[in-house]
């Protein structure tokens, strides 16, 4: 081989290698634009979810406000007003025995009416049992108060230890329950439900299902419905998963894991 042709393969190499320099370059390049892009649709898909969550936690506490609002109004509000009229009419000297005596009984039932609906309503905030007694035992009462209801036949077994320590962890998944089973009788028109507190893979978990007409999975998530969309975030926020399966005239099952 002369020296021209030595050259020349040393060129032809030489440009190869620059020419594969170029292409793996621009082979790095483009995978890691598109694994950046593919990152930001990521990040901006979990944004989105969580101000989807947001928005659902933002909706159901202006709901639960109204609620109380609402029966705070009706329930004893109303009642303090007809108190405070009547005891007014007591110091009207034209009264006479029968009419006092009357005016009395009727302050004493209002008040004792208006002192029931505290209760009921202090009840929905925070249960007495569960505060008292833990999460088995509010869940036990709440399956108890719908059992007497005649409507619905639930079956309640729990094979994990709920720590008395956790219970503002532990009023997340009483109200998961809450709503669930208020889903169940009211829209799914269950006749049995069974509750089941188990490990789920290592995790501790629940186990929900009822014999409801059941829905459309994704026509129900699509459409936003706040009673999904709490119990999701409220999932969310026990750093669990939630899974629900469900079909129409197919009864639901939903299952999901927490922590603690």
């Amino acid at each position: 081989m002369n020296d021209s042709e030595l050259i020349k393969v040393i060129i032809y190499t030489f440009n190869a290698f620059i020419l594969m320099a170029l292409v793996l370059i621009l082979f790095f390049y483009y995978s890691r634009k598109k694994i950046i892009r593919q990152e930001i649709e990521k990040r901006v898909l979990e944004s989105n979810h969580q101000k989807e969550i947001l928005r659902s936690v933002i909706l159901t506490q202006e709901s639960e406000r109204k609620r109380i609002a609402q029966d705070l109004h009706d329930e004893i509000s109303s009642k303090l007003n007809i108190i405070s009229l009547n005891s007014h009419l007591l110091k009207s000297n034209n009264l006479t025995a029968n009419e006092l005596q009357e005016i009395a009984n009727s302050i004493t039932d209002l008040t004792t009416n208006a002192l029931d609906s505290s209760r009921r309503i202090a009840h929905d905030l925070l249960p007495p049992v569960l505060e008292k007694f833990g999460l088995h035992a509010g869940i036990e009462e709440l399956v108890s108060e719908c059992n007497n209801s005649k409507a619905v036949t639930i079956q309640y077994t729990n094979q994990l230890h709920f720590d008395l320590e956790d219970i503002d962890w532990h009023l997340h998944i009483f109200r998961i329950l809450q709503e669930l089973l208020n889903n169940s009788m009211r829209h799914g028109k269950a006749s049995k439900i069974s509750i089941v507190f188990n490990k789920i893979d290592g995790q501790n978990g629940c186990f929900y299902e009822d014999n409801g007409v059941g829905f459309d999975t994704k026509a129900s998530f699509n459409s936003n419905g706040l009673g999904m969309k709490n119990i999701e975030s409220r999932v969310g926020f026990l750093n669990g998963i939630l899974t629900v399966d469900s079909k129409i005239n197919g009864g639901t099952v939903v299952t999901f894991t927490f922590e603690k």
